[in-house]
């Protein structure tokens, strides 16, 4: 047998070998892709995506080949993502709003194979969770520009449910009419009041009047029934594709850092290992604090002193509890950590109630 032969002949059974790792591989993505079913997670991971090609380009000893490894593993990285997508097809996400709208966006954009099922308020989507109707439920926590959404921060303090994703989606708004309309023909416009609110320098700079309406995209769907060209609506760029309106103009928001967090709110905490990386991790605490002198700063000092950065605090009124207050706060690190377990204890033992309602990575839409 010659050289060429014998080659060729090699190479068939390393393929033997690599097709019986490839099987072992997508089995361990399927079980993956049940984990994050379960926990409410994206199939995209950018950092560990990265993380995991520079470990891994690591155990290549030929630097000529370092290249071609990093190509290998994306592709194999991205056929394992495809088989999750298609394992998570039948997965039901809970949104408020409309098709269209800024939350259906950002359930779009983590869950593009899931079927995505609208409800009429944060509420119902949030009960459709805890009652498994659905998998998940995308929710805003926070506007750059309008602040927080207290109604989600009052579920996520007195209901079952966790949060294991984050994600910070900008909001661009457009001003959306009838085809064929023309802006100079606008008159008034419809929106969600915020949408409004983010708009109103453009709103005043044009001479519009206004009316405010439950859903940027209901309120799109709304222009398209009344068939006026006078009227516009303010709503996404995917809300004019899918009501068949005509974008008169883009990019109208006042601010153009303006950015919605939503959160994945699922019914089992998504457990992170200790070892993860303190800077890539941030996690979600609420708690309420025993009517005494200096409890609320004894509790920040602990966070503090365990070497945890806060990134926010917020407090809510208790509903029924005159005067009385709950506590949302945001920090940076990793929580797994036994540094961190010994924080919560800690905490507990002074909190009147605690919980943990998650740790996460921000995904950047």
């Amino acid at each position: 047998m010659d050289e060429l032969m014998t080659s060729r002949q090699t190479i068939e059974e390393i393929d033997k070998e690599m097709a019986k790792l490839f099987e072992k591989r997508m089995d361990v993505a399927a079980k993956i892709a049940a984990y994050k079913r379960e926990k409410g997670l994206a199939v995209k991971d950018s950092a560990r995506e990265d993380a995991l090609i520079e470990k891994n380009t690591g155990n290549i000893e030929n630097p000529d080949y370092e290249g071609y490894y990093v190509n290998f593993l994306r592709n194999t990285i991205e056929i394992s993502k495809r088989y999750q997508e298609k394992l998570l097809s039948g997965m039901k996400v809970a949104y408020s709003g409309a098709a269209g709208a800024f939350a259906y966006i950002a359930a779009k954009t983590l869950f593009s194979e899931a079927e995505l099922i609208c409800k009429h308020d944060f509420g119902l989507a949030y009960k459709s969770v805890e009652n498994g109707e659905c998998d998940c439920a995308v929710l805003p926590l926070e506007n750059s520009y309008a602040g927080e959404v207290s109604t989600v921060l009052d579920m996520a303090f007195s209901g079952s449910l966790f949060i294991n994703q984050v994600i910070d989606l900008p909001v661009k708004h457009c001003l959306l009419g009838l085809p064929g309309s023309d802006r100079n023909s606008i008159k008034k416009v419809i929106s969600h009041p915020q949408a409004l609110a983010q708009c109103g320098d453009y709103i005043e700079r044009h001479g519009f009047t206004t009316k405010g309406f439950g859903n940027t995209a209901l309120a799109a769907e709304r222009v398209k029934e009344m068939n006026d060209p006078s009227v516009a609506a303010i709503a996404s760029k995917e809300t004019a594709e899918i009501m068949g309106l005509e974008i008169l103009d883009e990019n109208i928001q006042d601010s153009g850092i303006n950015t919605t967090r939503f959160g994945v709110f699922s019914r089992s905490e998504n457990s992170k290992k200790p070892e993860g990386r303190k800077d890539d991790e941030q996690f979600i605490l609420v708690f309420s604090v025993k009517n005494e002198a200096g409890a609320l700063a004894q509790t920040l000092n602990i966070i503090g002193a365990h070497g945890y950065n806060m990134r926010s605090l917020r407090s809510r009124p208790m509903k029924g509890l005159l005067w009385e207050y709950y506590f949302f706060i945001e920090a940076e690190g990793n929580i797994n950590t036994e540094n961190g377990q010994d924080m919560l204890r800690e905490l507990g033992a002074l909190c009147a109630r605690l919980k943990m309602l998650g740790s996460y990575n921000t995904f950047n839409a």
